[in-house]
């Protein structure tokens, strides 16, 4: 059991548009690369509910189900072989599954990529950190459906939050290194 997971925030059907579209190939060559290392993923799905925060603070009421919480056609072959987590909330850690899966597998080092910059993925590496863990972003493995300027201001935020050592790029990463598996 390795001590580094990558982890993929919500690529989800509904949070691509043009700001987002063109790190999806790039998510699925880093989940294809790590899993080929042999390294842990896990995949967070989110998902709104009815009287959620989000309907009564915000009054967004989107993702509620299919197709929006849908996975991206390119990740759904690895939901079958790795944890999917579905949260009703910015953070994988909030979600008690998540939090759990954490505690059950000893991961310490949390790489992360996915959507949003500002919002799921900054409140994702706030609560690893939070928790004692070092969180990696993947900063080109990365967007914001509200387009790049909140996509930069995450990335702002993040540089503060984690540390900007903590702050990566695909090209810099050696999944087999990372997951535990290489020299």
């Amino acid at each position: 059991m390795g001590d580094a997971v990558l982890v993929v925030i919500d690529m989800q059907r509904g949070f691509v548009n043009a700001a987002t579209a063109p790190v999806v190939p790039t998510v699925v060559d880093l989940v294809a690369r790590w899993r080929e290392a042999g390294g842990d993923v896990v995949l967070t799905r989110y998902v709104n509910r009815p009287g959620s925060p989000y309907v009564r603070l915000l009054r967004w009421s989107r993702f509620m189900g299919p197709p929006e919480t849908d996975l991206v056609d390119g990740l759904r072959p690895y939901a079958g072989g790795v944890p999917v987590i579905d949260k009703t909330s910015y953070s994988l850690f909030a979600a008690p599954a998540g939090a759990d899966l954490f505690s059950a597998r000893g991961w310490r080092d949390v790489y992360l990529c996915g959507i949003a910059t500002n919002a799921c993925v900054l409140a994702t590496a706030v609560g690893a950190f939070e928790r004692g863990l070092t969180p990696h972003l993947v900063e080109d493995a990365c967007a914001s459906h509200h387009g790049p300027e909140a996509h930069a201001a995450g990335l702002l935020l993040l540089r503060h939050f984690i540390g900007a050592e903590q702050m990566t790029t695909t090209a810099a990463l050696d999944p087999g290194r990372e997951a535990g598996n290489g020299p």
